[in-house]
């Protein structure tokens, strides 16, 4: 055996990925030069470690067997890495937050001076659907997640962060004339929705509910900039989080819809398991976040109290 840890990253990627373009694009390597590194570990075995059927890639049971000793490999580099930082009297180990859509407005703000002043610290930080978030809090795979609306079913403690404000908006055309009217509006407007699950999906469908309106779906969409876009492009009307919202509003390319019993007001909020053991680099960083906070919102979320 004559493997080298750059063969193991990369095999182990296309494990993760289930794909040779994707691990390529991910390690920001070409696919021929992934496709070489793959047959290079897979000539110094005798079983498969991956098969082909179709186009689709799927990792073998003995794959996956050697891709569980790859990550234990891999993790043992990290730490000596961090263990010699560590002697040097440097705060260093991985950062692992998993933050939904809508919180990348929120969570490169208070990452970015931490960072930047531990650089000894590896940031993995994946911006994914609500789902997908909790998941990975579950199966404890992060240190944090960041969400708008706490989990059931899940343990978790947590630090509020600021105020996640929901307004109904629509494109600079459509202006409510009457607002006691505002229901009828609606009704006579097609709604732009978030898929199933999503924070925004539920905020809507309580308020629609709530006020009996008989509201039709034009578009149902993955993402809070796909659901933007097609606001702007006059397609309908939708309930969206003001954070992400900050420069259509200032270009006038979004109005707030001024309606009864809106905005929905939830908090962003960190959270993490419930008797977790934190390490020194998630310590570190919760603690930074209680002391800065207050910082951080007055110097980079302050427009939100305009709204």
């Amino acid at each position: 055996m004559n493997y080298t840890l750059h063969q193991l990253q990369v095999f182990l990627k296309i494990t993760q990925t289930k794909s040779i373009t994707k691990a390529a694009e991910e390690l920001h390597l070409t696919q021929p030069a992934v496709s070489i590194q793959l047959k290079n570990f897979q000539d110094q075995f005798e079983i498969p470690l991956t098969e082909i059927f179709g186009r689709q890639l799927y990792v073998t049971d003995f794959g996956k067997e050697i891709a569980i000793a790859a990550q234990n490999i891999i993790d043992e580099v990290y730490n000596i890495n961090f263990k010699t930082l560590a002697f040097k009297g440097i705060l260093s180990g991985k950062l692992k937050i998993s933050v939904v859509s809508t919180g990348k407005y929120v969570m490169p703000y208070f990452l970015s001076n931490f960072t930047n002043h531990n650089n000894g610290i590896e940031l993995e930080m994946d911006v994914t659907n609500k789902l997908k978030v909790i998941k990975s809090l579950k199966n404890n795979e992060v240190d944090f997640s960041l969400v708008s609306t706490l989990p059931s079913g899940i343990d978790v403690n947590s630090e509020v962060l600021l105020p996640n404000k929901l307004f109904l908006v629509g494109n600079t055309e459509k202006k409510v004339l009457n607002i006691k009217k505002t229901n009828e509006y609606i009704i006579n407007n097609s709604l732009i929705y978030r898929e199933e699950g999503s924070a925004t999906r539920i905020a809507l469908e309580n308020y629609i509910k709530k006020q009996g309106i008989q509201a039709k779906m034009k578009l149902q969409l993955t993402s809070n900039e796909a659901v933007k876009q097609a606001v702007i492009a006059g397609l309908g009307l939708s309930i969206m989080p003001l954070i992400g919202l900050k420069n259509e509003l200032e270009n006038k390319t979004i109005t707030i819809i001024p309606v009864k019993n809106l905005p929905v007001i939830t908090n962003w909020t960190l959270i993490w398991l419930k008797g977790k053991k934190l390490s020194p680099a998630a310590a570190a960083f919760l603690k930074f976040v209680r002391e800065e906070k207050g910082n951080i919102i007055k110097n980079h979320f302050s427009w939100i109290e305009s709204y």
